[in-house]
């Protein structure tokens, strides 16, 4: 029997346990996949929005301006790569020129701080890239950008070390109340909880569906990326956003806290909420409108493409409610990464309010190490570590120089990684230019040894996703 269940590991479910980790009550995270931050949260932008985008008065703008308060500290104590960027909207003519000014209102209304509004010539100094037929642009300094799986996995990881627990291939397909308790059945596995947060993104419609409430609706909204290698980084600063239409921030551009140049997403309402597949109709958006914003971008530099579904509410603000011990945090879609940590705290307030008793558990640790700790150590204090483990001078990826030690903790730090991307969302083994193609086999063997099975077994990301399906003749697998 749990306090509260959680159903849902992405950014807002893990950012949930972790302060919810904080008390004394026994905690569930409940996840689908066979890893967490599978969903939304990894094909993300890692935009960490200003607030000045949300209309005025809604829940939306209210945790979105709190959560951007809050992102640096969280990002410190959790060990996560956060820039402090700062974010553009640009325009092109008059008519955007008004929306622009329209913005800065409402963002002087959300609370947002330090608003600017720039002319082309101070524009044009601070971006020497941006297109010459821009005539002006919003300029917001909180604006920020972090590593959105990065942030879900230590969210997720902390909780865990605080004690709460993680149930991964648990594809919630049976909600019952019976007794005061909710019983949650997969096709293998039940758990009881008290109460149960539905944090299930673009599914969360389905899981209230299963408790009874059929309030609401999500319909995904598919996103496409191109990424950019990072010789690519520096091409701009800034986040640089176009004036948004009723579908979203439009195509943006914006270096990552990786160095890399993030493009995208495009902004399509499908049916298919298992559909992340890129089109070319999508990826040939992206490539008309970036040239359009940004000068002197090198399209051949791209080194990967990927999708997102965002989780569309039906009501136009994000869903977050309590009925009969069940809390619904759903549609919570763009500024949902930059809200998760006051969603975290709106939450908990939620479930107080409803006789959750919320006791502060002694020894409560926010702190987590860095993923990337050892690329931050001094060359000597390297060489003291490789001398004490050699599996740290062992250079397994190249692109990324992520160590064999660096792959072994992802393994058995919590959240543990036990696919290839697993590791790639971890360490960064397989995020370079050659997207894997040199290390990967060397994490195979890795993740064998460690999980003490064959490496016919591993896989990308679960399920039927194995890396190698037979032996060859003479083969030496294990």
């Amino acid at each position: 029997m749990y306090d509260v269940a959680i159903i849902g590991a992405g950014v807002v479910g893990g950012q949930i346990a972790r302060e919810l980790s904080r008390y004394k009550l026994s905690v569930c995270i409940l996840e689908k996949e066979a890893d967490v931050a599978t969903g939304a949260t990894r094909a993300n932008s890692g935009i960490v929005h200003a607030g000045f985008d949300a209309k005025e008065g809604t829940l939306k703008a209210r945790l979105n301006v709190q959560g951007s308060k809050m992102m640096k500290e969280v990002c410190g104590d959790l060990g996560v790569p956060y820039i402090n960027n700062g974010s553009l909207v640009i325009g092109f003519g008059d008519k955007d020129m008004e929306q622009i000014k329209a913005l800065y209102n409402r963002g002087i209304v959300n609370g947002v701080e330090k608003l600017e509004i720039l002319s082309k010539s101070q524009l044009e100094r601070i971006e020497p890239n941006i297109s010459k037929n821009a005539i002006g642009a919003l300029f917001a300094p909180t604006g920020a950008i972090v590593s959105p799986y990065e942030l879900a996995i230590a969210s997720i990881g902390n909780a865990m070390d605080n004690g709460a627990e993680l149930k991964l291939n648990f594809k919630v397909n049976s909600i019952k109340f019976k007794g005061e308790v909710y019983h949650i059945s997969s096709d293998n596995e039940s758990v009881c909880a008290r109460y149960v947060v539905n944090a299930a993104g673009v599914h969360s419609d389905y899981i209230a569906g299963l408790a009874g409430d059929n309030s609401f609706k999500i319909t995904p909204r598919k996103g496409e990326y191109m990424l950019l290698d990072k010789v690519c980084g520096h091409i701009v600063s800034h986040t640089i956003f176009r004036t948004p239409s009723e579908k979203g921030k439009g195509i943006l551009v914006s270096p990552t806290v990786d160095g890399n140049l993030i493009l995208g997403p495009t902004s399509v309402d499908i049916d298919d909420k298992e559909d992340n597949s890129t089109t070319a109709e999508g990826l040939d958006r992206i490539r008309r409108e970036v040239c359009e914003n940004v000068e002197n971008i090198p399209l051949s530099k791209v080194i990967t493409s990927f999708c997102g579904l965002r989780a569309t509410g039906s009501t136009g603000d994000f869903i977050i409610d309590i009925k009969n011990r069940f809390v619904n945090v759903a549609g919570i879609e763009s500024p949902g990464l930059t809200a998760a940590p006051a969603i975290a705290k709106y939450v908990a307030q939620i479930l107080k309010n409803n006789s959750l008793e919320l006791q502060e558990k002694e020894g409560f640790n926010p702190k987590r190490r860095p993923m990337h700790y050892f690329s931050m150590l001094t060359t000597e204090e390297k060489n003291k570590l490789i001398k004490e483990n050699p599996s740290y001078g062992k250079i397994v990826c190249r692109c990324e120089m992520v160590s064999e030690g660096e792959i072994i903790d992802a393994i058995r730090t919590n959240p543990k990684a036990a696919t290839v991307d697993g590791v790639k969302f971890r360490t960064r083994s397989g995020a370079g230019r050659c997207q894997g193609g040199f290390c990967s086999p060397s994490v195979v063997e890795i993740l064998a040894r460690e999980l003490k099975t064959s490496v016919l077994d591993i896989t990308k990301s679960g399920g039927n996703t194995n890396i190698l399906i037979c032996k060859t003749k003479g083969g030496g697998l294990n």
